[in-house]
């Protein structure tokens, strides 16, 4: 059953959204879904390319998002021959989007969505980016707390669209995919959460940013 077509439990604070009874766990992406960090992630992006001399337009960035860093940077050496180090571009990329952290802002309908649940569901973060980065953007939002795990790409063999990240999320709650709800905002997410064998909700409906 669609969670849109599910009789509703609560009635969360996203319109048109209801979590059916059977739903134990919410799975949150990080950037584009819980916070809005894209924009800050594309100028950082945009800071390192230039530095570099790598092409990578920002259809490609958003088409990429959930993959890290490093994989992004194999790729683009592949399709340019080019011959960067991707841990060392990855980390300078690392290091100019902490440079902006001041700027990112949570995307509200998500938190008081999370915050609402608080004990009433077990909560997860899945993201495509590295545990510093995300406890780092976690801690500065002051949302650390809301969630039983964060899981990242440091915890799980493969990136998005791979279901790992998100198994792994439901494993850390203790519940079977079927009992979670994931959120996502980039294609290569909503993929993973379906090869997952959990049901996914596309947050685009309810933000403007893209996803990571």
């Amino acid at each position: 059953m669609n969670a849109a077509e599910a009789r509703p439990e609560t009635a969360p604070p996203l319109p048109g959204l209801v979590l059916p009874p059977h739903v134990r766990g919410l799975i949150f992406d990080f950037d584009g879904t819980l916070a809005d960090t894209m924009p800050w992630h594309w100028a950082a992006w945009q800071e390192v390319c230039a530095r570099h001399q790598i092409p990578f337009t920002r259809e490609q960035f958003y088409a990429l998002a959930g993959v890290p860093s490093r994989d992004i940077i194999r790729r683009l050496n592949r399709e340019h021959g080019l011959a960067l180090d991707p841990e060392t571009v990855a980390r300078e990329k690392e290091a100019a989007y902490l440079a902006r952290l001041a700027h990112v802002q949570p995307i509200a309908p998500l938190v008081d969505l999370a915050r609402a649940e608080r004990g009433r569901r077990r909560l997860a973060v899945a993201s495509g980016g590295s545990r510093r980065i995300v406890e780092r953007v976690l801690a500065h939002l002051g949302l650390r707390e809301l969630f039983d795990a964060v899981v990242t790409q440091d915890d799980v063999p493969r990136p998005k669209p791979a279901p790992d990240i998100f198994l792994e999320a439901a494993r850390r709650l203790g519940l079977a995919p079927a009992e979670c709800l994931a959120f996502e905002d980039g294609d290569l997410g909503l993929a993973a959460i379906r090869a997952a064998g959990m049901a996914a909700v596309d947050v685009r409906r309810w933000t403007a940013g893209g996803a990571s």
